[in-house]
């Protein structure tokens, strides 16, 4: 099989040699990436690192198909997880590395569920992307993407809301407030934090482009490159967000990717840099002739047009959580409808001022709160339906629209964008049916169990008037 139909897993020899170069590791923490985007995790001793190796390891299959608080939801197939068996779990090659942030000689691994035949197993959210990467191999196309996350550092309190970790102004006890947008003072203050993320990323082979701090208090962005291994590019999500929270904690306070923490200030997005290349290696996008606008590019502009037919359908996986829903208001520093234009940082598919070899999208409407590996899947699902279909993506957005004053027509909440995804005619076909009915079950058992809440706004709004 190639590499856009497995994963490639790790052979014994990768273990000996690791332990090899670092004879004191005791524990290994094998990292499982699930449907919602979390990297559970099983710490093993040393006695059973050569079996997780040999192909010997099994975890529960339910693992995969958590909700965010480890529930399972009704509507599951039985005849695939009734009486939870277990399924084979296989290290993925490359990701062995050390853990910085822990006192005790420990070592982690990416892991992938697997079948017996070496390929990905339905369940391990990868396997969507891998079908998607298929399309594109048999055009003669390979994508390359990097991604862009935002986040908020938090201070630890004992209060029972979160509070943004903001500067403090210079000769006083005053928190800094307002835009802070690239100031160095936050890079100084925030230094150790900053280098121990620099180091952990190097250590696990995340590579990082830029850091800074983001218009909002105690807000973050952080790049990475761009990557001709699709998988790898959205690997390095995960990574990213378990690094921080992990380096965060290590200093102190605390990190969260959530879209949208506060009411008052900014949510938290996700970023999607995409490109195609054909076999000579040639940006597709790039197809313009002398003296054109890159949104001339018919592909370009074709591409654009499938994610613009696919945004309402693929709304649940780039906001597959109540909270997620938050960002999407009038006023805020997120998209409001599948607009897109050239050098527009207001609109949903923005294509960047670069050259021709580097032309691209940048997709801003997924949160930092989603699947990576769905969210690049759904992308490029997008571009090659576009691609492959011709679609019109409408006229460009002209340099005069503001966009934060317009109403928003993205699905405002989570059972609106669960239904537009259950109805959907061309995610289903890309990331494969039974992958998607799954994802549906879950997270509408998931926003089913929020509504179903009594919280604190009931009591202080009804509970006296009514």
């Amino acid at each position: 099989m190639s590499r856009e139909e497995k994963a490639v897993f790790a052979q014994p020899e990768e273990l000996e040699a690791f332990i090899g170069e670092n004879p004191d590791i005791e524990l290994l923490e094998l990292l499982m990436p699930d449907m919602h985007g979390l990297l559970r995790c099983k710490r093993i001793q040393r006695s059973e690192f050569a079996g997780l190796f040999e192909g010997k390891f099994t975890v529960p299959i339910t693992i995969p198909l958590l909700g965010i608080r480890g529930d399972l939801y009704d509507g599951l197939d039985l005849n695939i997880i009734g009486g939870d068996p277990d399924q084979l779990l296989r290290p993925i090659s490359g990701t062995l590395a050390r853990v910085p942030w822990l006192d005790s000689p420990t070592a982690q691994v990416v892991t992938g569920f697997a079948n017996d035949d070496g390929s990905l197993a339905w369940m391990d959210p990868r396997s969507p992307l891998l079908s998607v990467l298929k399309r594109y191999k048999a055009g003669g196309l390979s994508p390359v993407v990097a991604t862009e996350l935002e986040f908020y550092l938090l201070e630890n309190g004992d209060g029972p809301r979160p509070k943004p970790l903001t500067g403090r102004i210079t000769g006083t006890g005053l928190s800094q407030q307002g835009i802070q947008y690239c100031m160095p003072d936050d890079l100084i203050d925030c230094e150790p934090f900053l280098e121990g993320v620099r180091k952990a990323c190097q250590l696990h082979d995340v590579p990082l482009t830029a850091i800074h701090s983001e218009f909002s208090p105690g807000q973050w962005e952080i790049n990475t490159h761009h990557q001709k291994d699709a998988i790898l590019a959205a690997s390095h999500a995960p990574l990213l967000r378990r690094i921080v929270k992990c380096v965060a904690r290590q200093h102190g306070y605390a990190a969260t990717f959530m879209a949208k923490p506060f009411a008052d200030i900014a949510g938290s997005g996700m970023h999607i840099h995409a490109s195609v290349y054909n076999a000579s290696g040639d940006n597709i996008f790039a197809d313009i002739e002398p003296g054109q606008a890159p949104i001339d590019s018919p592909t370009l502009r074709a591409a654009v047009g499938g994610l613009a037919e696919a945004v309402n359908e693929s709304m649940a996986i780039f906001a597959p959580n109540v909270n997620s829903y938050r960002r999407f208001t009038r006023g805020e520093f997120a998209p409001s409808r599948p607009s897109w234009g050239y050098d527009h940082r207001e609109v949903a598919l923005r294509i960047p001022a670069s050259d021709d070899k580097s032309r691209r999208i940048e997709h801003r409407i997924s949160g930092a709160d989603t699947n990576p590996y769905l969210v690049v899947a759904a992308v490029l699902a997008g571009i090659h339906h576009g691609i492959t279909t011709n679609a019109d993506p409408g006229p460009p957005a002209e340099r005069s629209t503001d966009f934060t004053q317009q109403p928003v027509t993205l699905p405002q909440r989570l059972d609106a964008a669960l239904e537009m995804f259950r109805n959907g005619k061309i995610l289903p076909a890309y990331l494969g049916e039974q992958y998607c009915q799954a994802f549906a079950t879950l997270r509408q058992g998931e926003c089913d169990d929020y509504h179903s809440q009594i919280p604190d706004l009931d009591y202080q709004w009804y509970l006296r008037a009514l």
